[in-house]
Order: C-alpha cells, then sequence, then structure tokens
C-alpha cells in the first residue's frame, strides 16, 4: 500500500461535522419541552448529545488516523463480540427494555444497543471474508450462503428484541458489499423471492401486521393509533412552507408528535427551518454518501473498497427510510436519521465508522 495522503477527504469531513452541529441544535430544539416535562431540565437531552458528540468525535478521530487495514486483524473477533452481546440483551434482568423492546445494555439512562455495534461489526467482517473469498461468492453454496447466514443470524436476534428499523440497516448493508463483491443477482432474486414469501407468510398468520404496515398509505383511516405518527409528522412538515416558523418555533414538539428529538427530528426540522433548511441537510447527505462512494471506488484493495461501501451504505439506507418514513412514503420502522437524531452508542459508532471511512479515504488512488 502507498503512502497515506496528509489529510482525509475533505469535503467529507465538513459535511459530516455541519450535519452533527445541526443535529445537536436542533435537538435541543426539538426535546427542550419534553426535557422539561420528563426531567425538569430543558438541557437534558441536549447535554446528552453534546456528550455523545465529543465522545464521538474524539473516537472519529482516532480511527481516522489509524490504518483501516488493522480493523481486519480484529474483524471476526468484533462479529463473535457482537452476538455474544446481541444474544446476552434478551436475557431478562441483563437487557433492558426502552420503548417496547430489549435492545439495551446499561444502567438508568445510560445504555448502549449491541445491535448498533452489530452493524460495523458486521460490515467488517464481510469486508474481510469477502475480499479473501472473492473468487468464490459466484457460488450459492459454498460463496454465497455463508454470508447470507451470518446475516440472517444476526437479523433473527435483532428481531426477537424486537428492532425492525436496525435490522434493515444490517440487512441493506451487508446485502450491498455481498452485491458489490460479485455475488450473481439471479441467486440474489431467488433468495428476494424466498424472503417475499415468508413476509406473506408472517402477514397471513397474523393479519394485524398488515394493516400496521400499510397504514402509511392512509394514515387517517385509523387516525389514533397506527396512522398517528405520519399524521402528526405530515402536521409538522406541512406549515414549515419555504422558510420554517423560525428555529425553535415548532408546534408539534409540543407532546404531539412522538420522539421528535430522534425519529422524527427531521419533521422538526421541517417546520422550524422549512422546504430549504430540510434541502440543505438533504444535499450535505447526498455529498457525504458522493464522496464515500467515491472513496470505496479508488480505494487501493478489495477490503477497503467494500468496508467503504458498507459504510456508506448503512448511512445512504439509514436517511432513505428515515426521511421516506418522516413525509408518509414507507411505514414506521424506527430508524433514527444519522447525525443529526438524539443519540448515544448509535451517534458515537456512526462517527467511529464515518473515521475509518475517511482514513480509507487518506490512502485513495
Amino acid at each position: 500500500m502507498g503512502k497515506a495522503r496528509s489529510a482525509p477527504d475533505a469535503t467529507m469531513l465538513i459535511c459530516t461535522l455541519m450535519l452533527l452541529v445541526i443535529g445537536v441544535v436542533m435537538v435541543y430544539s426539538a426535546s427542550a419541552v419534553l426535557a422539561f416535562h420528563e426531567f425538569g431540565d430543558y438541557y437534558y437531552y441536549l447535554k446528552r448529545q453534546l456528550l455523545f458528540a465529543v465522545l464521538g468525535v474524539a473516537a472519529m478521530i482516532f480511527t481516522m488516523n489509524v490504518d483501516y487495514l488493522i480493523w481486519k486483524k480484529y474483524a471476526k473477533i468484533a462479529l463473535i463480540v457482537c452476538f455474544i452481546l446481541l444474544a446476552a440483551v434478551l436475557i431478562p434482568g441483563i437487557g433492558v427494555i426502552r420503548g417496547g423492546a430489549r435492545s439495551w445494555l446499561g444502567i438508568g439512562s445510560f445504555g448502549v444497543q449491541p445491535s448498533e455495534f452489530m452493524k460495523i461489526g458486521m460490515i467488517l467482517y464481510l469486508s474481510k471474508l469477502l475480499s479473501e473469498q472473492q473468487n468464490k461468492i459466484t457460488l450459492f453454496t459454498k460463496g454465497l450462503l455463508p454470508p447470507l447466514g451470518l446475516v440472517a443470524s444476526a437479523f433473527g436476534l435483532i428481531m426477537l428484541q424486537p428492532d425492525l428499523g436496525t435490522g434493515v440497516v444490517l440487512v441493506g448493508a451487508a446485502l450491498l458489499i455481498i452485491y458489490t463483491s460479485g455475488a450473481r443477482l439471479l441467486h440474489l432474486s431467488y433468495l428476494a423471492m424466498v424472503g417475499l414469501a415468508g413476509f406473506v407468510g408472517l402477514i397471513i398468520a397474523a393479519p394485524y401486521r398488515l394493516k400496521r404496515i400499510t397504514s402509511f398509505l392512509d394514515p387517517w383511516q385509523d387516525p389514533l393509533d397506527t396512522g398517528y405518527q405520519i399524521i402528526q409528522s405530515l402536521y409538522a412538515i406541512g406549515p414549515g412552507g419555504l422558510v420554517g416558523l423560525g428555529l425553535g418555533m415548532s408546534r408539534q414538539k409540543y407532546n404531539y408528535l412522538p420522539e421528535p428529538q430522534t425519529d422524527f427530528i427531521f419533521s422538526i426540522i421541517a417546520e422550524e427551518l422549512g422546504f430549504i433548511g430540510g434541502t440543505f441537510v438533504l444535499i450535505l447527505f447526498m455529498l457525504l454518501v458522493w464522496r464515500g462512494i467515491r472513496t470505496a471506488i479508488t480505494a487501493p484493495d478489495t477490503f477497503g473498497s467494500l468496508l467503504a461501501t458498507g459504510i456508506v451504505g448503512m448511512i445512504a439506507v439509514q436517511v432513505v427510510i428515515n426521511i421516506g418514513v418522516v413525509i408518509g412514503m414507507f411505514p414506521i420502522t424506527g430508524i433514527t436519521l444519522p447525525l443529526i437524531s438524539a443519540g448515544g452508542s448509535s451517534l458515537t459508532l456512526m462517527l467511529t465508522s464515518l473515521g475509518i471511512l475517511l482514513n480509507i479515504s487518506r490512502y485513495s488512488r
């Protein structure tokens, strides 16, 4: 490998830091009322966001300056640890239930989500595995099934929590790595049909699932239950208009819109900063993804290329699904907006992953 450049991709770094700053400001704006109502402290969520942002930036600086090839050595160990944590969180007394899902390990208000660690752990291991066995990936049994088996096992453990949103991001990023490594589209198509058949079977077994999934098509059919969140989100976006109501002037954050600081923070951005503010955030994400794709294409080796692909895929899938849910295009999945939404382990690990991506960019051809 050639000598690293003196600096990582500047556009990617600037976009990351700008999105992080916007996130800190908007988390405070969206959560101050809720924080005072729940904890008697307007700054509760702001202080948490600042803490994890600082930790995340420190981790990003570290991974940005560590040769990304070192993660190849520890990828297998990392994946094993992630599987152990995912299994441990399901044990009553160890896993903590929040928001109806047993997906946390921790004490009190501080905790970590093993599923967040699994996303980067799986990306690291698949990048290592498929870069070493790229000649086998076109073979269905020996090449494609082993990595898919790992992904399916992780997805199954995550769904036992249950946490559909994180599971979808994990599968999306993993499939992107597998496809990029040279898997045959025909094989993936067959597997997609098998998955669709299983999905239909789950709906037939419990018809209420179909109602929950399709409620986004017409949320006003059940405005007080399955359609409530989407309706409130649209009530936030609509009045925002071109320039918004003004920073801090949201009405929907007054206990109308659930989770305004996490899953639906983009609704508050659109309400307070309008079409212009929302578009600016989307442009920053598009620039970030574009530079990430460029890094994947110009990486000096297959491992770096697949690793960059997985990290970019993880970000892109989260952004597309989160925005899609907020504007009523997709059913609610519980996915946060990267770098913007309030988060602990999710924010820190996202910045850590971006540090790895920035390090790869230093070696780009």
